[in-house]
């Protein structure tokens, strides 16, 4: 053994223990040949979602979030002008290494080549598995990033910078990261949940009236389908929150942040498809597919999503006429499409319900509605008809 004095200098004996950083001693028993075996995984996220009014506030929020670590930042071209010097001038003054990728603007950056193109930029890059990607942008790039994210390295932190009020109301939020494919929006994804989300409600003063009313869209479904209280709030500040008005436009996002936090704790993960959230997007998402992602918003394809479900419901008897007519008056209020007629594009309905046939097929057999019993009452239905479909769509303008 190793000594501390030398023999035969009267000085006394002594031993020092190897320095062992980290020691594992299973010993763990083979089990019986009829023995079950089984794996076990769990896990419990949690993450912070802050209201910020100003981008020193934001950089606030997000400096410990970073500090310390390689970064990232996914955005698009258009977002990159309008924020990214800033940030990159405060980040950098952190003193860390700071890359960029943007992305063309719009619904078609939402691709599996899109998503190939920045893995192959962070792979030619310093970002290692416990250094943090930033997603910059509205809901593409919120999903974009994420995915990307959740993939590199088996998966490495991403916090959300929202810009759009879609984003900050909605796609930001709950860890759901996909991109679409020509067969149906969203197919190919994972659930990934961010590190932090920060909603700078500042940066929506530079967003075009059209992009505000389809993020109200979103809040529009949340109080459908959980709170009355939403729901008035909204149907108080519409003209406040369309005009850019800065309480305003904090009170709707830190409500639609509670609420789908709220809704999305019960079942993170989907295990149960029965979802509220879903409203407005069983017809929504198909109607995004076949006008091709790009001249519809997500927002605007939900409004008239939302309306054709609807339509189920009080033909079913379930949503009371009046009711009805609240909900298409508001959407209409904010500019949302409640018709075939203020669709950008002509939408034939057996291109609809075509594309509803392959998200059954999906889903095993399976499409559920969410249809509206009041405001914040819902059921969920699996056994809509395409004749009930037709109908609801009919009523809104599309043969």
């Amino acid at each position: 053994m190793g000594g501390g004095g030398h023999p035969g200098d009267g000085a006394a004996m002594t031993t020092t223990a190897p320095t062992e950083a980290y020691r594992v001693r299973d010993g763990l028993p083979l089990p019986g040949p009829l023995a079950q075996l089984e794996g076990h995984a769990q896990r419990t996220d949690r993450y912070p979602i802050h209201i910020t009014r100003s981008p020193g506030e934001t950089l606030d929020r997000l400096r410990p979030l970073v500090e310390g670590r390689s970064i990232g930042i996914v955005t698009d071209d258009v977002v990159h002008a309008l924020f990214a010097p800033r940030l990159l001038d405060a980040l950098r003054g952190f003193g860390e290494e700071v890359l960029v990728y943007a992305a063309p603007p719009g619904e078609r950056s939402k691709s599996l080549d899109q998503a190939v193109c920045i893995w192959n930029w962070l792979a030619a890059g310093p970002l290692a598995r416990r250094d943090v990607i930033i997603a910059l942008g509205g809901g593409v790039i919120a999903d974009l990033g994420g995915w990307v994210a959740s993939a590199y390295m088996r998966g490495i932190p991403y916090v959300n910078l929202p810009t759009t009020l879609l984003a900050q109301v909605d796609g930001a939020l709950g860890g759901k990261v996909a991109v679409n494919h020509p067969v149906a929006k969203n197919l190919l994804g994972a659930f990934h949940q961010p590190a932090a989300v920060i909603s700078d409600v500042s940066c929506l003063r530079s967003l075009e009236r059209r992009h505000v009313a389809a993020g109200l869209a979103e809040c529009i479904k949340k109080a459908m389908i959980a709170s009355p209280d939403y729901w008035r709030l909204i149907r108080r500040d519409a003209p406040s929150i369309l005009d850019r008005e800065p309480g305003a436009l904090e009170r709707v996002v830190r409500g639609a942040s509670a609420i789908k936090s709220a809704l999305i704790a019960r079942d993170p993960y989907e295990i149960d498809l029965r979802r509220p959230l879903n409203f407005g997007h069983t017809i929504g998402h198909p109607l995004e597919t076949v006008t091709g992602y790009a001249p519809l918003l997500h927002g605007e394809a939900v409004a008239f999503g939302m309306v054709a479900e609807s339509r189920v419901a009080a033909a079913r008897g379930l949503l009371a006429p009046a009711t009805l007519d609240a909900l298409v008056d508001l959407l209409r209020d904010c500019g949302l499409p409640t018709h075939g007629t203020e669709l950008p594009v002509p939408v034939p309905a057996s291109a609809v319900i075509a594309a509803m046939e392959k998200v059954r097929l999906i889903r095993a057999g399976s499409l559920r509605y969410v249809l509206p019993t009041d405001v914040g009452e819902t059921v969920i239905a699996d056994d809509v008809s395409a004749a009930e479909t037709r109908a609801a769509l009919a009523a809104c303008g599309l043969r």
